[in-house]
């Protein structure tokens, strides 16, 4: 026996490589194969099934990019084979190295009946075990021929990202069409060695155990005749017997699999692709689930499962008898797995809304845990809206992706703006794609920060995004696993079972406060201008369209557009996957973005006009529609009236060029180059640009990340700055109260107007920009007047709080961050706060004035993200015309900016009528926001607010109906009545409640 552990490795790998895993398919006989290329789209599969195909020989090449090709199979068993295992190897062209990144195949069979998916590490159809011989096998694949995107030089910018510029050059060749023999005694010694060998590995040099493991791999290797395997493999196989058998100490850590394939519900493919490797994943697991007792599969994201409903009726059944099995288990309770940074309160609560109810009503199931293994960050208003959701766990693993820190933690509670705390699980696996390796396994139990405390953690195992989830190799590997020395365990079990056993061995893990920063993709809060403003402009189209009709049904008895706003809100938080409103994917997936947010604003604006005219009746009185949750310029929140005027506005030209606009609150000059030199606040006094600094300050940078082009932007991209300061024209607007700037640079344009409202405290700036750069950063800059330590961005139902300076790595990693509608500084009695109507990215840095001659305050300095212009995985992201509204409000309070962030985002709405229209609901305090007034959706009738206190402070309000009030109950997202909840004091049509800072509730009203 050799004692050199490397020579015995060498040994092993290659008589695995050259040897076993050749011997598991003995014998082979080819297929005859021939396809038929649908000409456009998939086809449905009857077409499919019924075209008549050509032949095509293994090695020829086939599939235009993005196309679909339907390939038959046909054969006869050999007689001889009659008592073996027999299984059809279908290689269409696959690099087993990738995974869920290329061509992709599903079979069926004659009748239409699917069988399973294709995928690169899993191209066996079992035909018979055993045969009796003379079987004829005829097998159909519905052959995707997806390019590959993401290769082994994954940045490169290509035009297969979109079918209109991809092409039609054959994207692959067939390997292999055969029947072969499976001999499963060999496939088993192979699963024996390499679990061993990866154990191996991975256990220190002088361990008795990995001695004991090397004996015994050594004398399983001497026993396999090489020109015999098959005849041997059972031999080999029980000098290994002993080292399986021995069992892990009562220390090791323990792993829960949970069958899993995490599928991006667009990314490097269209949605409509996603739909098919839903479908074959499913149809995938349906079958290993049918084969492995033991084994238990896990899928998230609402939204796929009613794509399988209704695309593919055949796996729809299958799917829901194994999740009537309690082994194929709905997961996360969400429609997708969204971003959680960006979607704005409403939203982020109907993901939860629409995800949960789609799993009870079709199986009257309920997930406790929210499911995002792969989101890019999560705001600090999450932890509410899961609770409010009624679930208590959270899972992800994307924060170990983190560049600069290591969370401390892998089981923790995290704590939200509120003080909402949710139990959270990191997997220390590292990866939601665990394939059962053993240094996957080892890795799990070494990096488990939680020791001494906990020894449970969660391994999501599986293929992703069409790479076909588990396999029989990973249950194989597991079951080796379940009880191994030298090994953590492992137990397949469903995520609810998991979480019981952390909580219960954990039961107070500890605290994380504020939200969970993710030190990477930071510039995914950018990229795809056009996607994100379509995200935020349907946002507030769902309010308004959800209020007037919800008003008007109640008024007038207007018909309530159930079907269609529910339609459509589906619509929205689809594209608020991960990959899709981050502005991740390839061109196809944003340009169908762009189409569907103008078709959903057409069709809520039609809602809108339709409702607003009902509640105004047939007149000529100009009314002004305020959807907004303040009031403004005399209109309620939530009602409409004639507005009233305030004040005028001045423009006058300014002594040293440029011009000076006053309203009598806010005097603004504007100097020659366009630039914002003083924005006095007359009122107090106060200047509120930094001394020597320019305002509306455009900044272009270069920017090139390392890596993830979409997704990144590297702290090295501030080291070099152009400031456009050069003016091609800066003349007065013609409304008498504008200014109006036009810049060029590079191949770019930008025209602004920068207004002065009357009677109003903000300067209103519209950038309308033509950009045509390449690998460049365009930021928005804004030096202020103010000291400040910290600022506030709004987020899901308030706001969070982040520091100015970087004391430690943590903030200075945080050099890129999100927010909503506003962005508020602040030092004690005076604020400044910059609020935007789509804009989402933004940082914030400080400097001491201490050049000569300066006075020796801070300069506090906040610059808006406008746009990038990344080549991967869309090279030509970005390119051409937008518009931003952005607007500086000198003086505001945290209040201020929180109205200011509505307003802009709200616009008013005028309509002629006969009649004021009074709100159907308000509420007496300013710091408390109804976000949502919708009619139930369970038809009842029932009126639905929900609001949150948004300042950060306690209040105490009263709600108005504008109806007659039977009852009132406090319920959760779903419109479910809360047990725990204490009534609300009730007065006729008023209810009085008391919320803690930025605490939401969600009534439901019954109308008498």
């Amino acid at each position: 026996m050799h004692d050199d552990r490397s020579l015995v490795e060498a040994r092993l790998k290659r008589v695995l490589d050259e040897r076993l895993r050749p011997a598991v398919y003995p014998e082979s006989v080819p297929l005859d194969v021939a396809v038929w290329h649908a000409p456009g789209e998939p086809v449905p599969v009857a077409e499919g099934l019924a075209a008549e195909p050509e032949p095509i020989a293994v090695g020829a090449r086939w599939g235009a990019p993005w196309g679909t090709s339907w390939f038959r199979v046909t054969g006869t068993v050999p007689e001889s084979w009659a008592g073996r295992t027999v299984e059809a190897i279908l290689d269409l062209g696959f690099d087993e190295n990738m995974p869920g990144f290329q061509c992709e195949g599903l079979v069926y069979r004659l009748d239409g009946t699917p069988v399973k998916g294709l995928n690169p590490r899993n191209q066996w159809v079992r035909v018979g075990a055993p045969v009796a011989g003379g079987e004829e096998v005829r097998l159909h694949i519905e052959a995707a021929s997806n390019p590959v995107i993401l290769d082994y030089h994954p940045f490169l910018p290509t035009p297969l990202g979109d079918k209109e510029t991809a092409g039609d050059a054959p994207q692959y060749s067939l390997v292999r069409m055969d029947l072969a023999v499976f001999d499963e005694t060999v496939w088993q010694l192979v699963l024996d060695l390499e679990v061993l060998g990866e154990l191996m590995a991975e256990l220190p040099v002088d361990s008795a155990r990995r001695w004991d493991i090397l004996r015994a791999v050594e004398q399983a290797l001497d026993a396999v005749d090489l020109q015999d395997v098959g005849g041997t493999a059972a031999r080999a196989r029980t000098r290994l017997a002993a080292v399986l058998a021995a069992p892990a100490v009562p220390s090791a850590h323990r792993i829960s699999a949970v069958g899993h394939a995490h599928i991006d519900s667009a990314w490097l493919w269209p949605l409509r692709e996603t739909v098919r490797k839903v479908a074959r994943t499913t149809a995938n697991m349906t079958a290993l689930l049918d084969d492995e007792p033991e084994f238990v599969f896990a899928m998230s994201q609402a939204q796929q499962w009613a794509w399988v409903k209704e695309h593919r009726p055949e796996v729809w059944a299958r799917v829901k008898k194994a999740v009537a099995d309690g082994r194929f288990v709905p997961a996360g309770g969400m429609w997708v797995e969204s971003d959680t940074n960006m979607p704005g309160s409403e939203a982020m609560a109907r993901q939860f809304v629409h995800g949960k109810r789609f799993f009870l009503d079709e199986f009257g199931i309920e997930n406790d845990e929210a499911w995002l293994p792969d989101t890019f960050g999560f705001a600090a208003g999450l932890p509410q809206i899961i609770k409010a959701a009624g679930s208590r766990y959270l899972l992800t693993q994307k924060i170990s992706w983190s560049r600069t820190n290591t969370f401390p933690h892998h089981t923790f509670r995290w704590e939200g703006i509120d003080g909402t705390r949710i139990f959270t699980h990191f997997p220390p696996v590292d990866t939601y794609n665990c394939s059962m390796k053993g240094a996957e396994i080892a890795h799990a139990a070494r990096n488990f920060k939680d020791k001494g405390v906990a020894r449970h953690s969660l391994a999501p195992t599986g293929w992703g995004d069409g790479g076909g989830g588990t396999t029989r190799e990973m249950v194989a590997k597991a079951a080796r696993l379940r009880d191994l020395e030298g090994s953590a365990t492992v137990t397949w079990e469903t995520p609810a079972a998991f979480f019981a056993k952390a909580r219960a061995e954990h039961p107070e893990p500890p605290v994380w406060v504020g939200e969970l920063y993710l030190e990477l993709h930071r510039a995914t809060l950018t990229s795809q201008a056009g996607t994100k403003q379509g995200n935020r402009r349907s946002e507030h189209l769902l309010r308004e369209a959800e209020l007037w009709a919800a008003t008007a049904a109640v008024r007038t008895g207007f018909p309530y557009p159930y079907a269609e706003l529910d339609r459509i809100w589906k619509t929205v938080l689809l594209h608020q996957f991960h990959d899709i409103l981050p502005g991740s994917s390839i061109a196809w997936v944003h340009r169908e973005a762009r189409a569907t947010y103008a078709r959903v604003a057409a069709e809520l604006t039609a809602i809108i006009d339709a409702a607003q005219r009902s509640l105004a009746g047939e007149g000529i009185i100009p009314l002004v529609f305020n959807a907004a949750p303040h009031a403004r310029d005399g209109v309620p929140a939530g009602g409409a009236n004639t507005p009233v005027a305030h004040g005028r506005t001045t423009l006058a030209a300014r002594p040293d060029g440029g011009h000076v606009l006053d309203n009598g609150l806010l005097r603004v000059e504007i100097d020659a180059r366009g630039l914002v030199v003083s924005v006095h606040d007359i009122e107090a006094d106060r200047e509120t640009v930094a001394p020597g600094r320019a305002a509306n300050l455009l900044q272009l940078h270069p920017d090139f990340p390392n890596m993830w082009d979409a997704w990144d932007v590297d702290e090295f991209y501030r080291n070099t700055v152009t400031d456009l300061t050069d003016a091609d024209e800066v003349t007065a607007g013609e409304d008498g109260a504008s200014v109006r700037i036009v810049r060029t640079f590079g191949a770019s344009r930008a025209v602004q107007v920068l207004s002065l409202p009357a009677g109003e405290r903000r300067l209103v700036i519209d950038t309308e920009v033509d950009w045509h750069e390449t690998e460049k950063f365009l930021k928005l800059a804004f030096p202020l007047n103010v000291h400040a330590e910290r600022y506030a961005s709004e987020t899901q139902f308030g706001h969070v709080h982040r520091p100015t300076h970087t004391n430690t790595s943590w903030e200075a990693a945080r050099f890129e961050a999100c927010n909503h509608r506003f962005v508020h500084l602040e030092e004690p009695g005076w604020g400044v706060a910059v609020v935007n109507d789509t804009t989402y990215g933004h940082d914030v840095t400080r400097a001491v004035r201490d050049e000569p001659g300066a006075d020796g305050g801070t300069t506090t300095t906040l610059r808006v993200s406008l746009l990038r212009a990344p080549r991967f995985p869309d090279p030509e992201t970005d390119q051409g015309v937008h518009r931003f509204r952005h607007a500086l409000v000198p003086g505001a309070t945290i209040g201020d900016a929180v109205r200011e962030g509505w307003r802009l985002n709200l616009p008013a709405r005028t309509v002629t009528g006969a009649h004021a229209v009074a709100p159907l609901v308000a509420v007496d305090r300013d710091q408390v926001v109804i976000t949502a007034v919708k009619l139930a959706d369970d038809g009842s009738g029932d009126v639905v607010v929900r609001f949150h206190e948004a300042h950060g402070g306690r209040a105490r309000t009263t709600l108005t109906t504008g109806f007659a009030l039977a009852g009132a109950t406090v319920t959760d997202l779903l419109e479910r009545p809360l047990p725990d909840a204490p009534a609300p004091e009730a007065d006729g049509d008023r209810i009085t409640v008391g919320l803690r800072p930025f605490e939401l509730v969600t009534l439901r009203l019954r109308r008498a």
